[in-house]
């Protein structure tokens, strides 16, 4: 959740006030919409919204190493890498979260299983 929020509120501080485009501001702030769209069901801890999450992040991360390669202004620059930071940290959490769900899924069932074929043997 907290690199989620982090590209909203770096998107938005980025376009908006930062290091924006034009001056006064740019509609590229618009960019963090999407990612507003998978609050709810990472805060509900969906296994779904993880995995697309997961995806999704490369989107960013590849905004951030083009502006961080092509921007000019020097504060642009560290603001992309500090997307691209909080990009690897996304990735890194979903993936690391999946793949600890999906283990613990994984033993439950062979714990039920085995629960399972003790009532069988036992009748």
């Amino acid at each position: 959740m907290g690199s989620v929020l982090g590209l909203i509120v770096l998107g938005l501080a980025w376009e908006l006030w930062l290091a924006p485009l034009r001056p006064g501001g740019s509609l590229l702030a618009l960019k963090v919409l999407p990612l507003v769209i998978p609050l709810a069901g990472l805060w509900k801890n969906r296994m779904y919204t993880y995995r697309w999450v997961s995806l999704m992040v490369w989107l960013y991360f590849t905004e951030g190493v083009v502006r961080a390669w092509s921007d000019i202004n020097r504060t642009g620059q560290a603001l992309a890498l500090v997307e691209v930071l909080l990009c690897l940290v996304l990735f890194a959490a979903c993936a690391w979260h999946v793949r600890l769900r999906l283990r613990h899924a994984k033993a439950a069932a062979a714990t039920a299983a085995a629960a399972r074929q003790l009532e069988a043997s036992a009748q």
